[in-house]
């Protein structure tokens, strides 16, 4: 009886050993890391960082690490932001004009650099042809889901979006994880997946129809990330209407900026902070303030008087500013280059021992 005893335990025991635990996905990877950095403080983003600025276009010096940030500071940002509206329409060039050749380029050389990328997605009204922005029909994700020509139209446009994101891949074939931004600011009505363009039951049908298209494409190294936009009085129920629930999101984001009076501004973000923070920590995920700034930044301490006071309250894993541009049409920036009045307050920002760039998190 022994005998037999020890012989069945030894077999337990090597099918113990010989267990091996399942390697973790590149999404989880960077969710690990990103929870890892927390613990030094919160990470400094720019949209569009390595294609234009204030004084130059990025098309007009090929091979060159040009960057606004980085001529201010010295660093670049530890993330960057791309978008990749015009993608679906099998355009050659983004929204914004900058090839997405070049888009691809610039994600894999930053993630090279020990960058963090993060990815958003401006698509034209499938229904009307328009922008984005085209809220004239307020039946576009109604007819994504239910009208088989349209969903038809959105098939391709899922595909093309996947093998945008399938191509993301460094020299030895491992791809890039990236935090995907899709369906943002959906409690404003400025884009047709809008508060005011579908119902809270067809915005969740939106977002999975995306996400378990993606997913099934076997892209696992995308971090799926959940932002409205400033609001102030965000509460739980409300917020909960739209939130594609805790098996579907790994990051909480709040798009914030500061277009009215000072006051008004620290007063929704800190309500949007609190509510978001607390909920992120109930729910076990990260939160970020996923696009913020002042446009034009025309208040020369703004950075370390009016935002780091907020953000320093809260453990948000990073904040993203918006796109420096200087075009034909309009000048808009969010961040500054040296001759911008908030450049010695932003050295500031940089030199604070919990604002984490690039060189901090490599």
């Amino acid at each position: 009886m022994k005998k037999l005893i020890f012989v069945a335990a030894s077999a337990a025991f090597m099918l113990a050993c010989t267990h091996v635990e399942k390697p973790k996905t590149m999404s989880e990877q960077l969710l690990d890391r990103l929870t890892a950095l927390q613990s030094k403080g919160y990470m400094y983003g720019h949209e569009d960082d390595p294609f234009y600025g204030l004084t130059w276009d990025g098309d007009t010096m090929p091979g060159i690490d040009k960057s606004d940030v980085f001529d201010v500071v010295g660093d670049y940002p530890a993330v960057m932001g791309f978008d990749l509206g015009g993608i679906e329409k099998g355009d050659a060039k983004n929204l914004d004009s900058v090839s997405f050749d070049r888009i691809r380029t610039e994600i894999i050389k930053h993630h090279e650099r020990g960058g963090i990328i993060t990815i958003s997605w401006h698509p034209r009204n499938p229904v009307t042809g328009g922008t984005a922005w085209d809220v004239s029909d307020s039946t576009v994700v109604n007819q994504i889901l239910h009208n088989d020509s349209v969903r038809a139209i959105f098939a391709t446009w899922m595909s093309r979006v996947g093998d945008f994101l399938k191509s993301l891949k460094t020299a030895d074939g491992t791809p890039v994880p990236v935090i995907f931004r899709p369906w943002h600011e959906n409690n404003g009505s400025w884009f047709w997946w809008g508060q005011k363009l579908c119902t809270d039951e067809e915005y969740l049908g939106l977002w999975n129809t995306l996400q378990d298209y993606l997913n099934g494409e076997g892209l696992d190294n995308l971090l799926w990330s959940y932002s409205p936009n400033l609001d102030g009085n965000v509460d739980e129920q409300s917020f909960l209407k739209r939130y594609p629930g805790n098996d579907r999101v790994s990051l909480i984001g709040d798009d914030a900026y500061q277009w009215g009076k000072e006051e008004d501004f620290v007063k929704q973000l800190h309500a949007d902070l609190t509510f978001l923070s607390d909920f992120a920590k109930r729910n076990g995920k990260l939160f970020a303030l996923t696009e913020c700034g002042f446009k034009n930044i025309p208040d020369s301490t703004w950075w370390t008087r009016v935002l780091k006071p907020i953000l320093d309250q809260y453990p948000i894993s990073y904040f993203l500013t918006w796109r420096n541009y200087n075009g034909e049409d309009k000048v808009e920036y969010f961040a500054p280059d040296p001759s911008q009045e908030s450049a010695a307050d932003f050295k500031k920002l940089y030199e604070a021992e919990n604002t984490l760039f690039l060189k901090d998190i490599q």
